[in-house]
């Protein structure tokens, strides 16, 4: 992930908020609100898989943690 990438995402969401913010300003429907508010929600999430994507690429030991397998002792006969 680079951060452009990152940086392009950010501002896609924040656009989003601020026509959401500017359509209730100027008295949008309802429908039309939750419209935008649903269009803003999906940048929200994609936002955050960019941030999720771009800690696992800086830290992916602790992304990917190695598996502690606990070793059972033989009963002895």
């Amino acid at each position: 992930m680079t951060a452009t990438k990152l940086e392009y995402a950010e501002k896609c969401m924040q656009q989003k908020w601020y026509e959401l913010v500017q359509a209730e300003e100027q008295g949008a429907s309802q429908q039309t609100l939750e419209r935008l508010y649903s269009a803003y929600m999906l940048r929200v999430e994609e936002y955050n898989r960019c941030v999720a994507q771009a800690e696992m690429e800086d830290h992916p030991a602790e992304a990917h943690p190695i598996p502690f397998a606990v070793r059972r002792k033989k009963k002895a006969s």
